[in-house]
């Protein structure tokens, strides 16, 4: 029998809860068989809380969970016992697809993953900015200033905004964490 990923919908901010009572119980319910691995995919953010800037999960796909399982017999119909193991767990409203829930591609799986992996090496902001988007600063030696975002840089994790000083529109290197939407 061939596992297969399956995506999981869950109650709101449930997700962790039902990933650990997942991992919880499949020796006990002897599981391990049917179900190989429990993914609630995450990625680090940075924000900035009271002039401190701090490293926080946030979940990509928030009310859902990533299941590789064996969910199918060889003729395609539904094992029973890995079905209800799931469908009873505390927190899961569905299966997405329903009562024939549709495997998740692996390639998309591996997607998330890399994603989740290279949150780990580089830090995102916790909002994601546009060109032209007015912004104010909350750190540094224009803080309080207000401006709009000329140019964004996602690699350095910077950002170009043109503020007023003195009469003349200046331009601005900034860091994410040092700006606010406005």
């Amino acid at each position: 029998m061939d596992s297969k990923w399956y995506v999981l919908q869950t109650l709101a901010g449930q997700e962790m809860k039902v990933e650990e009572s997942i991992r919880k119980r499949l020796k006990v319910e002897e599981m391990v068989e049917f179900i190989q691995e429990v993914l609630v995919p995450m990625e680090k953010v940075v924000e900035v809380r009271n002039g401190k800037k701090s490293v926080t999960n946030r979940k990509l796909y928030p009310g859902y969970v990533f299941v590789r399982m064996v969910l199918f017999d060889e003729n395609k119909r539904i094992i029973e016992k890995p079905w209800y193991y799931i469908r009873n767990t505390q927190g899961i409203t569905k299966f997405v697809g329903g009562d024939h829930p549709t495997p998740t591609p692996t390639d998309e799986v591996e997607e998330i993953k890399a994603r989740i992996s290279a949150s780990e090496e580089s830090e995102r902001p916790r909002v994601d900015f546009t060109v032209g988007e007015g912004v104010k600063i909350t750190d540094g030696p224009f803080q309080n200033y207000n401006g709009a975002i000329e140019e964004i840089d996602p690699a350095r994790g910077k950002l170009k905004v043109t503020i007023n000083i003195f009469g003349r529109n200046t331009p601005v290197e900034l860091e994410y964490w040092q700006v606010e939407k406005a």
